[in-house]
């Protein structure tokens, strides 16, 4: 059964109409108040400061998997919000969480991603530790194997440079990550995957 269902395909479509509204020009987003349409669009609160830039990744299954939705990512005073609605996953589990450092999601498996997004060459791990720029924190489904989960990451940009994740990909993994296991937190199988575009 596809639990994609109508009312998630309208959170989507509602997701890229407001992030389109805000591409053009790039200058635009900083002109924003954090209560304004880029804020609201994102549904994050953000609360004051400046935008540096919005990107959003569509996730779809790896074969034989179910998991799909939507990953936003909103760059803002040095740090990204990060927004993932996904459905499809093992009721009230965790699953591993990560950028990858390959914008491509084309191989039956999700490895075409590559391996964890890591420029800074650190050891993986939890936020309160050093770890790749990749790592994020563990998504916790409900009863009905939904996900509406936001957080922040430090260190990961959209704007251009080094630890830009534009052009990378988010994988979901099908077991929890340790943040321990090198490289990888022992996370198994890439069941969903998206590529990450900036608006």
């Amino acid at each position: 059964m596809n639990t994609f269902n109508t009312p998630f395909r309208l959170l989507v479509l509602s997701a890229a109409l407001a992030l389109s509204a805000c591409a053009a020009p790039v200058t635009g987003h900083a002109d924003h108040p954090s209560g304004g349409a880029a804020g609201k669009g994102m549904g994050m609160g953000m609360g004051t400061g400046s935008m540096a830039g919005m990107a959003m990744a569509s996730l779809t299954p790896t074969q034989g998997n179910n998991v799909r939705g939507m990953v936003m990512f909103h760059e803002k005073d040095g740090h990204v919000m990060v927004h993932a609605k996904l459905s499809g996953l093992k009721a009230n589990a965790e699953h591993g969480f990560h950028l990858h450092e390959k914008g491509d999601c084309a191989s039956a498996d999700g490895t075409s991603a590559g391996g964890h997004f890591n420029p800074d060459g650190k050891p993986h791990g939890p936020q309160t530790a050093d770890h790749h720029a990749g790592d994020m924190p563990a998504l916790k489904a409900d009863a009905n194997g939904f996900v509406d989960q936001k957080f922040m990451l430090h260190g990961p940009t959209v704007a251009a440079g080094p630890a830009s994740i534009n052009g990378r990909s988010v994988i979901v993994h099908i077991a929890p990550d340790d943040y321990a296991t090198q490289p990888t937190g022992n996370s198994g199988a890439r069941i969903a995957c998206g590529v990450i575009a900036a608006h």
